[in-house]
């Protein structure tokens, strides 16, 4: 069941659901709007080869922020790490799913390639995926409304939510863009390797 308006505004005034700083204006009949943070993580594509999803890739990435009337050029087949402005926190009986804006689709960015499902438990900034599917630049401006959230209730409360260390969350607290973890699957190789 996807929580309306209503049930989104009951949940955040019992402090079950968490999004900050929040801004009623940016309720809609069945999600919240989310803004565009200021710092972004571009891959630098001169030091290595390829990525092995074994290794870490923070040697390939760059942090950048930009100034608050400042634009993010993305450039056609570009892909950016954001971050949104709001944190939002998720209690143990609800999911969230992430959606661009149609308004954006229909310019040719992505806000997320896979990761648009955030489990319950889940607290922190949400990462963007974002890629420009156009033929041309795209200027994005920090503080504008980048994505939607929408929330459904699980027909019982996660018995293990995310962020308990039995699942080894990868991206609990976040509070930037953050790089692929995937290499901590890998962990025994790479503690082989060294």
């Amino acid at each position: 069941m996807i929580l309306s308006d209503r049930s989104i505004r009951e949940e955040i005034a019992a402090g079950r659901l968490v999004v900050e700083p929040f801004e009623p204006s940016m309720v809609q009949p069945s999600s919240v709007d989310l803004r565009l943070g200021r710092r972004f993580l571009v891959f630098r594509n001169t030091q290595k080869p390829f990525i092995d999803v074994r290794d870490r890739v923070d040697d390939v990435m760059d942090l950048i922020e930009v100034g608050e009337d400042q634009p993010i050029i993305i450039h056609p087949k570009e892909f950016v790490l954001g971050s949104t402005v709001e944190k939002v926190t998720l209690p143990d009986d609800l999911v969230a799913r992430l959606d661009g804006r149609s308004s954006l689709g229909r310019l040719g960015i992505v806000i997320h390639s896979t990761a648009g499902f955030i489990d319950p438990g889940f607290s922190g900034h949400i990462t963007l995926e974002m890629s420009n599917l156009a033929n041309l630049p795209i200027a994005l401006y920090p503080g504008m409304r980048i994505a939607q959230i929408s929330f459904q209730r699980m027909t019982t409360p996660a018995e293990t939510p995310y962020g308990q260390r039995a699942l080894g969350s990868k991206y609990q607290g976040q509070d930037a863009p953050t790089a692929s973890r995937l290499h901590l699957d890998f962990s025994d190789w790479n503690r082989a390797k060294s």
